[in-house]
Order: structure tokens, then C-alpha cells, then sequence
């Protein structure tokens, strides 16, 4: 499902532990690390969509995490043409993403990689909160900056959001 600037309605998900570091995942049989993600479903909200992909992909369920957050619009991210199926190419441009920002309350050995039968990832690590932007795939940097510059204050407060300005990272809407 796309909409009619060919962009594809998408979930990103930011997991963080008591210590604020964020949930990283290698992607199956690839070195290519990503928060999880995924598609939203005709006639499913953007949380529901949420909550699917979590279970899915990282196999944790609503009460392993609390909502903190997530981003006010859409952030969107073109896919390059080289990476785009052919039969797409004429249409797709890339996705359009609502970003959740979750609280892990329930236990690390509740992540099961292994919750469908079509893993997307086979390791996953903690990281320091602003490390994924230097190691994501470049096409995705600007969204993963823009996410986690929104979202930040969520778990340090205004005053304290430590990461976008020492970083160099620009926020939307910043200059």
C-alpha cells in the first residue's frame, strides 16, 4: 500500500533499557544493523502496527514495554532506484514512518528473535542512544537523526536532551 507520493506507511520502533540504551538489530544474514521496523497494514492504526512489528520482529509483547512517546508527522526516507524491485521502480519512492519511542519494563531474555517464522534479525545489542545514526545504512541517517532528535527530550527532559547538539545533529525544524 502506498500513498500518492509513492511512499509506503511504516512503523519505526526505538527500544530503550533502564540505562537509556537503544535496542540495535542485525539484520538475517547481512552486516546491516537497523531499528526494528515494518509495514502498517490496510485498516491498522499506526500503534497497532507498532505493537505487530515489536511482537514480530523482536518478539516482545505490550506488556514488556511502555510507550514513552512517538513522533508528531510522517518522517520519510527515498530508497535508492538500484535498491527498489523493477516492477516498483514507476511508483515506490521509499517509506513514511510514525517513530515509537518504548521503555523495556519487562526482562532482556523476554526478546526472542525467533517469534515467526521469518526472522528478520539473528543478533541484537544495546547502544549508546545517538551511535545508530553513524552506523545505519546512509539512505536512512537523516530519518534515524530526526527520530531520535524529537524523541529525546522524552527521556531526559528539554534541559537535559544531551545528544542532538553534540552530536551535530540537526533536529526538524531546527537551523
Amino acid at each position: 500500500m502506498l500513498d500518492r507520493d509513492g511512499y509506503r506507511p511504516n512503523v519505526g520502533i526505538i527500544l530503550v533499557n533502564g540505562k537509556d540504551e537503544v535496542f540495535w538489530a542485525k539484520r538475517v544474514r547481512e552486516h546491516a544493523w537497523q531499528f526494528p521496523q515494518g509495514g502498517i497494514k490496510h485498516g491498522e492504526s499506526p500503534l497497532v502496527a507498532m505493537y505487530r512489528e515489536l511482537q514480530e520482529e523482536v518478539g516482545l509483547r505490550s506488556e514488556h514495554v511502555r510507550v514513552l512517546g512517538r513522533t508528531r508527522e510522517w518522517l520519510r526516507y527515498d530508497v535508492p532506484a538500484d535498491w527498489v524491485r523493477r516492477e516498483w521502480r514507476t511508483h515506490y519512492r521509499g517509506q513514511k514512518q510514525i517513530w515509537y519511542l518504548l521503555r523495556l519494563v519487562g526482562r532482556e531474555c523476554d526478546v526472542c528473535l525467533r517469534a515467526n517464522d521469518h526472522p528478520e534479525f539473528d543478533a541484537w545489542r544495546w547502544s549508546e542512544y545517538w551511535s545508530p545514526i553513524d552506523a545505519v545504512i546512509e539512505f536512512k541517517r537523516e530519518v534515524y537523526r530526526q527520530a531520535l532528535g524529537e524523541l529525546e527530550h522524552l527521556l531526559w527532559g528539554p534541559r537535559q536532551a544531551r545528544g542532538h547538539a553534540a552530536a551535530g545533529v540537526s533536529v526538524q525544524g531546527e537551523s
